[in-house]
């Protein structure tokens, strides 16, 4: 007997079809045993009466289910805000010129190493109870805020707190190459040997990051650098990650693509040929829409050439201080659609499978399949499509993690965002 049976809904399983990218099955149902999916499809498929074949049978009054979401990039472990740059650069000063005063990352360094790692966990945890409030089961996060030994170890050991704390999946990222701190100053190779000689063999050793990333750009790290980080990574068997061509294409998808990558990230400025490769590679496009935003950039993602080639895009909030303070995958979604022309076919797969594949767990999460995780979405909307139409975002009414429901809000608030 099936622990769950959840009926009376429509499935959005992300199991593409050739007539369909959502794997729409109207009246569905799905069976969870264990924490896994065991049975996916139309109700009238099932091998008996509801009541027969599961302990517990839950009725979804006509929801839409999805795949649970993931968000496969944030920075949700710091303290601090960064509202005073956003309004200079309402004012005209660019995001370069803050950095290269030791502002922007550099200022969230500073309030990131004053603070505790409770001060730190209780922040991180707020930021993760809203995007589990927005349907998110899988939560990439990441370090880059501390840039010494002592405070990159302290975010990573919070990002893996936040997964004991809450019923979410987490995936820990080591991003020492996100600037170089105060203490190099005018030493970035010095930095980079740091890095390699001292803080990743330690965060490799208490098993912290379940992959490397750095930020490839000019006030950032060059490509030499990064390579060489990646050789590091990779002898210790982690895979990568890359901030790639951002604000100007230094090469960095190709790059990216080089050291077969599970993900190209920003993008704005990749070339044709980088595209190529990270086709050639398997390398996930993953789009930031609200950086995009915030930021004001103009140069558009080429979507067009992601598609051309074969490259699957994923989608995250980013959510950081500086450039993208965001905590709705949904909104994301909308944003990709209005700023990148997306479909939202394809929004849906960058917060789910894509997403999922982004931090190699495409054969954990993002799809409603047998022998996936349980992590389901329930929706107040009339078909997936409509996810990614509402400005300011959908909230689900109910979500399970690993075949666990959490409280599920007021069906009242089912026919629109509240």
């Amino acid at each position: 007997m099936w622990d769950t049976l959840w009926i009376d809904m429509h499935l959005a399983t992300m199991v593409a079809r050739p007539d369909d990218a959502y794997g729409r099955i109207a009246d569905g149902a799905i069976a969870a045993q264990d924490g896994r999916i065991v049975w996916v499809g139309p109700r009238d498929a099932l091998p008996g009466r509801p009541q027969d074949l599961a302990r517990d049978v839950i009725g979804c009054d006509g929801a839409w289910a999805t795949p649970g979401l993931v968000d496969p990039h944030t920075h949700i472990v710091y303290a601090g805000d960064r509202s005073g740059e956003f309004e200079e650069r309402l004012n005209g000063v660019s995001y370069e010129a803050i950095a290269r005063r030791g502002g922007g990352i550099l200022s969230t360094v500073q309030a990131t190493r004053n603070a505790s790692a409770d001060e730190l966990l209780s922040l991180a945890l707020d930021r993760t109870r809203r995007l589990i409030a927005g349907g998110v089961t899988t939560v990439e996060i990441k370090s880059g805020y501390g840039l010494t030994l002592d405070d990159e170890l302290k975010q990573l050991r919070v990002a893996r707190a936040v997964a004991r704390h809450l019923p979410v999946r987490v995936h820990t990222t080591f991003l020492g190459a996100h600037a170089v701190p105060p203490e190099f100053a005018g030493r970035r190779e010095a930095y980079v040997d740091h890095l390699l000689d001292t803080v990743l063999p330690a965060v490799a050793a208490e098993g912290l990051a379940d992959s490397i990333d750095a930020f490839c750009e000019g006030i950032a790290f060059q490509p030499d650098e990064v390579a060489r980080l990646f050789d590091a990574a990779q002898a210790l068997g982690l895979p990568v990650r890359l901030h790639a061509d951002q604000l100007s294409d230094l090469g960095g998808a190709a790059l990216a693509a080089r050291y077969r990558a599970l993900s190209a990230d920003h993008v704005e400025y990749a070339s044709e040929d980088g595209v190529r490769a990270m086709a050639a590679a398997g390398t996930v496009a993953m789009l930031l829409p609200g950086a995009f935003y915030f930021v004001r950039e103009k140069t558009v993602p080429p979507v067009e050439l992601f598609r051309r080639h074969g490259v699957p895009m994923g989608l995250a909030t980013d959510c950081n201080p500086g450039t993208s303070p965001a905590l709705d995958l949904t909104t994301m979604m909308n944003m990709a659609c209005t700023l990148f022309r997306m479909t939202p076919a394809e929004a849906l797969a960058g917060v789910t499978h894509v997403g999922a594949r982004a931090l190699g767990l495409q054969d954990e999460a993002g799809r409603l399949a047998a022998g996936l995780s349980a992590d389901i979405a329930f929706w107040p909307v009339g078909g997936p499509h409509e996810l990614s139409y509402w400005i300011g975002g959908v909230r689900p009414l109910g979500r399970v993690f690993q075949g666990r429901p959490d409280a599920a809000p007021a069906l009242a608030n089912r026919h629109g965002p509240v």
